[in-house]
């Protein structure tokens, strides 16, 4: 017989079936559960714009809604929410309308304007609502989307590939490649899932690279992001002959936004210039957050890492360890004396042809 944890798992199981196309929304699934214990309906939010996931299972479940439960993967959203349109609707007055007697949901929606908001319209309408049930499992899925209303920034992604002496390069300005087709097919799939892929100005000076996802299917455009004080991105950095894959956003200061001539030549090949407040790493981040960028891999080089880790902004590392030794005179990655792998919070380690990626979280989920 299945426990209400079994059905909570089956919400979170549909909620992911939308990774990598909700974006700035949430992933969320639902599942309505008779009286005696038949899933009758479920579904899951597709994509932003689309049905929630609610509206969805309950649609499935037609009469058979009445006098059940439904487990959905966080709170359902109120007639006030930033979330609801004239197409979606609010969920919580399609629950109502249904006829169901319970709602399970493991969170509130941590959305300060909306959280708590829709569990009491529901149970002022004499809606049972219990929350807390597989919050854990529910926070971990819905990162990106945690980070961008509690840390008005993107979830940040920290990626490298290192050699087994922990160089990232094997000099300064020098392009070095490590990762096997293995490696790189996996990193491409991470980039089909992700708001937006950054690099420093140094790597896109060193290697002027696409940032594309390739090989893979992605149904959104990909926000390539250069961060860049001084304004140094030349004009004819090939990324801008590839709007057509996303939008090519450079982040800079005061100081290299007054590059006028320079600005005016990359506005006019395509480049949108964001000006930060301060040259923090942080100040640029939260630039990418107001334009609703909710994941963020960030690829490097050097510098950026080391900012990104200072600053504490890094939430999850991706490291692809290659067997290749680069020995001194490297660029390391990190400072081993503040960076290790085994404190990396649900950390995991999956081999990739030769090569080894290690991967979890900083400072554990939100």
């Amino acid at each position: 017989m299945l426990t209400p944890a079994d059905y909570m798992d089956r919400a979170l199981f549909h909620a992911a079936r939308g990774r990598g196309r909700t974006s700035p929304n949430p992933m969320v699934g639902a599942v309505v559960v008779s009286p005696d214990g038949v899933v009758v309906g479920y579904g899951h939010h597709e994509r932003a714009g689309a049905p929630h996931a609610e509206v969805r299972a309950l649609e499935m479940a037609g009469p058979r809604a009445q006098g059940a439960t439904l487990y959905c993967s966080l709170e359902p959203c109120s007639p006030f929410g930033p979330g609801v349109t004239r197409r979606t609707g609010p969920c919580v007055v399609r629950i109502v309308e249904a006829g169901i007697a319970r709602v399970m949901a493991p969170l509130q929606d941590p959305n300060p304007r909306v959280s708590g908001q829709g569990f009491a319209f529901l149970r002022a309408r004499g809606i049972e609502v219990d929350v807390g049930l597989g919050a854990a499992k529910a926070a971990l899925i819905n990162q990106p989307y945690f980070s961008l209303m509690t840390e008005r920034r993107p979830f940040v992604i920290l990626k490298a590939a290192i050699s087994l002496d922990g160089y990232i390069a094997e000099a300064p300005g020098l392009r070095t490649w490590l990762t096997s087709a293995a490696a790189d097919r996996h990193a491409h799939h991470l980039r089909a899932e992700v708001d937006a892929i950054a690099v420093g100005v140094g790597t896109i000076l060193v290697d002027d690279p696409l940032l594309t996802a390739r090989g893979v299917y992605r149904e959104r455009p990909l926000a390539r992001v250069v961060f860049d004080r001084g304004l140094r991105m030349p004009p004819t950095a090939q990324m801008l002959s590839t709007r057509d894959a996303g939008p090519v956003i450079i982040v800079t200061t005061a100081q290299g936004a007054a590059r006028a001539e320079l600005r005016g030549a990359l506005e006019r090949n395509g480049a949108e210039i964001e000006v930060a407040p301060d040259d923090t790493l942080r100040s640029a981040l939260e630039c990418l957050g107001a334009r609703q960028i909710g994941s963020l891999v960030l690829e490097g080089g050097a510098e950026l890492h080391r900012a990104a880790w200072t600053e504490g902004v890094a939430d999850f590392v991706q490291l692809y360890v290659t067997p290749h030794v680069i020995g001194p005179g490297g660029v390391p990655f990190l400072d081993a004396r503040t960076f290790s792998t085994a404190a990396l919070v649900h950390r995991r380690v999956e081999p990739l042809g030769p090569d080894v990626l290690i991967e979890g979280y900083v400072h554990g989920p939100y």
